[in-house]
């Protein structure tokens, strides 16, 4: 067994077996994570072929994130995967790691120092569009100050992800309100569409730039990734016909960052 990092191409196949296990990924979301940290992907080989792969992505100086945790089913249960698990954490160093953690995996992930700070869910359903005055598309000369309300909203400072993901491309699209005050990020997956992050003082603006966000790409269905404690905009989601598809832990390995209720949807539950 070797344990390496993964180059660009390889992260495309973490994705597809990503895709295989249902977590439906977007179709251009491997520059953008790779761009977030490109030291922070890792796979273990066994006779010269990757068999498991993880993500320790360094955000900022003091915040990390652990996701794309996969081990194919012939290996599993192993050791690989832990053996994975515990060479990638090394390269977060002394910063606090967060993860969206699965129910099976949550007592494993608690043996290693994660816990249990909430808990991300995920809405899906179909957004009709409305009149959307006072929305604009995002251009290059907006990414400093949406970045900046990023890091306000979520407490980690995000420059390198979120100046990828936020750029405009053919899968992907950001909107912001014409006032500064918040914006959303859609893109294309596998099946549909998902949105996130979106940033907004109130639920009502986060409606009317998910429904602006969503149509950009005249897609059905639409997921929505929502920290557990943002009941205003769950309550619009529902009125909406979205219903929960499923739901993980938000777990941290030392401090979890302070977020404020202007972060109404995360980007990925691979990268926070």
């Amino acid at each position: 067994m070797i344990l390496r990092n993964a180059d660009l191409s390889e992260l495309e196949t973490v994705l597809d077996w990503a895709a295989a296990e249902g977590w439906n990924p977007g179709l251009a979301d491997a520059e953008a994570f790779y761009a977030a940290d490109p030291q922070g992907f890792f796979v273990a080989d066994v006779d010269g072929a990757p068999v498991a792969a993880i993500s320790v992505v360094n955000h900022d100086a003091k915040n990390a994130f652990l996701g794309l945790y996969i081990c194919k089913p012939e290996v599993r249960g192993q050791g690989i995967g832990f053996a994975l698990w515990q060479h990638a954490l090394r390269h977060s160093g002394e910063r606090s790691v967060g993860l969206d953690g699965v129910a099976a995996q949550q007592d494993n992930y608690a043996r290693s120092g994660f816990r249990r700070q909430g808990a991300s869910l995920r809405l899906t359903g179909v957004l009709s569009p409305e009149d959307d005055t006072g929305i604009v598309l995002a251009e290059h000369a907006d990414l400093k100050h949406l970045i900046a309300l990023d890091a306000q909203a979520s407490g980690v400072r995000r420059d390198a992800f979120l100046s990828r993901w936020l750029a405009p491309g053919p899968s992907r699209q950001t909107v912001r309100l014409s006032d500064g005050t918040g914006f959303a990020t859609v893109r294309q997956c596998r099946e549909g569409l998902k949105i996130g992050p979106i940033i907004a003082e109130r639920s009502d603006d986060a409606m009317r730039l998910a429904r602006a966000a969503a149509n950009r790409f005249p897609t059905a269905p639409v997921s929505i990734d929502l920290p557990e404690s943002n009941a205003p905009l769950r309550a619009r989601l529902s009125e909406c016909g979205f219903t929960p598809a499923f739901e993980t832990a938000r777990m941290y390995r030392g401090t979890a960052p302070k977020t404020t209720a202007s972060l109404q949807a995360i980007a990925t539950m691979e990268l926070g």
